[in-house]
């Protein structure tokens, strides 16, 4: 892809050091925990953002608290710019280095440190997967209840970092909603503890500054996290529509009519026998829209609330419902949503877009995003979280082709203003990152970023952590 989205200039002073700075960091680190060499250094180039990439200029995977601090108090007193990673998951480019950089990954803190049922919390490491915390507490009746679709592979400190969502965020909320506490590493070194167990803390919210802030406030090297009860019960359901527009009108009618299903999920064609190439899910393939519908209670509350949803889909010509009708078929409707991205990775290159729009406002920004997508002479693939209006469209097209490439970033960048434009934002759970970077100007006003970029720079007043990253990299305020 032609290089449309640009990098800080490396700092040269840093780049004249790099044998003194791998030198330093060597006693610093274990030599497990510190990787240099330039072939080693190479998957750590990029992220899931494959479109970009820059060799760092070493990479520490630190095993504790202390050596992040460690780390980041040799960083900052050098300068050296610093890019914190988790799983290398993110879609917006956030993990992506530079190269004077040195990468931060905290996959060796995968510890779950404490389950505390009284209090319905978890302590675990910033480096612990998604899923690992439900699996941990599954047994006794407990899940986490955010659940990206790369919830295998994510961790929990790239999750408040980007702070990301899922599935069954529509009933439960994003990170910041089961998010209670962090410990913080600044860029002095200086650790902090934010929030706890308790329902809420003293003071300002910082600890909602710091959730989403895409590592540019501090590295997070623990979080308390909220656990949920399992339900008495939970239900999956399919529905078919003959068009996107009418499977829009539906969802918005559903959330109009107050009712919160745990979650709602959309597909249009293309996704939908994307999905059931490889998932073999049962999903309807005579159908142009899909919705996945979840309600979870007791029988009668689940029977309840479908009759309702059922009623409201009827008045938009719902052509297809479908019970699951057994926990088998339930968790292969989820495998085929889940596997979603991946199975798009099947068959051909694409850039996954993340706009929200209010609900009213999706039927119209389904439209648009095809007309969009069309006009570029390229297709499209709609899977997303409708019950919030968390959009992702997959636009598809041939990585090799740098025309090809550029008109796919092209049509990307029409639609996050077109979300915009509709009332929306340019992010609901991937995060800014390099790929929205320069369109934060359509979203926000020169004051609003400038105010922004005053508390990043409280933070940080020399702008080492992930500094090519999320604002404009004209007109910064390093104040």
């Amino acid at each position: 892809m032609a290089e449309a989205i640009s990098f800080l200039e490396p700092r040269a002073d840093v780049l004249a050091r790099r044998g003194a700075i791998v030198a330093d960091l060597t006693d610093l680190l274990a030599p497990e925990c510190l990787i240099h060499e330039p072939r080693e250094l190479v998957p750590f180039e990029t992220d899931a953002f494959v479109s970009y990439r820059r060799l760092p200029l070493a990479v520490a995977l630190p095993r504790s608290t202390a050596e992040v601090a460690a780390v980041m108090k040799y960083c900052h007193r050098y300068g050296i710019p610093v890019v914190p990673r988790g799983a290398g998951t993110s879609l917006s480019g956030g993990a992506i280095p530079q190269e004077d950089a040195v990468v931060l990954g905290l996959s060796k803190m995968n510890r779950i440190l404490d389950i505390d049922y009284a209090n319905r919390t978890a302590t675990v490491q910033a480096g612990v997967t998604n899923l690992h915390v439900s699996e941990s507490v599954s047994a006794d009746g407990f899940f986490y209840a955010p659940d990206p679709s790369s919830q295998l592979a994510c961790t929990i400190g790239g999750n408040i970092g980007m702070n990301s969502g899922g599935a069954h965020c529509l009933k439960y909320g994003v990170t910041t909603n089961n998010l209670l506490g962090v410990k913080l590493v600044l860029t002095d070194g200086t650790v902090i503890d934010l929030g706890g167990k308790a329902l809420d803390a003293a003071g300002y919210d910082l600890l909602g500054l710091v959730c989403g802030s895409e590592g540019q406030l501090g590295i997070v090297t623990e979080a308390t996290v909220r656990l949920i009860a399992k339900p008495e019960g939970a239900r999956p359901v399919l529905f078919g529509f003959d068009s996107s527009e009418e499977a829009g009108a539906c969802v918005a009618d559903v959330i109009a009519a107050g009712i919160v299903p745990v979650a709602i999920e959309f597909m249009d064609k293309p996704a939908i026998e994307i999905c059931e190439a490889f998932a073999k899910a049962g999903y309807p393939l005579d159908v142009e829209a899909l919705l996945i519908v979840e309600v979870e209670g007791s029988e009668a509350e689940m029977d309840d609330m479908l009759a309702s949803i059922v009623t409201i889909a009827r008045n938009h010509k719902v052509k297809t419902v479908r019970e699951c009708q057994s926990a088998t078929e339930a968790a292969l409707i989820w495998k085929g949503r889940k596997s979603a991205f991946g199975a798009t990775g099947r068959i051909a290159d694409y850039i996954c877009m993340d706009g929200t729009v209010p609900l009213s406002q999706l039927s119209y920004v389904l439209k648009k995003t095809g007309e969009i997508v069309e006009g570029y002479g390229l297709r499209v693939a709609n899977v997303f979280h409708a019950g919030d209006g968390n959009m992702h469209p997959l636009i598809l097209f041939n990585a090799n082709d740098a025309e090809d490439a550029a008109k796919a970033e092209a049509a990307g960048n029409d639609i996050l203003r077109l979300c915009v434009d509709a009332g929306g934002c340019l992010t609901g759970e991937h995060g800014v990152g390099i790929e929205k970077r320069d369109l934060m100007r359509h979203q926000y006003a020169d004051v609003d970023l400038a105010q922004m970029m005053s508390v990043r720079a409280a933070f940080d007043p020399g702008w080492i952590l992930n500094p090519s990253k999320v604002f404009p990299l004209d007109g910064r305020n390093a104040a």
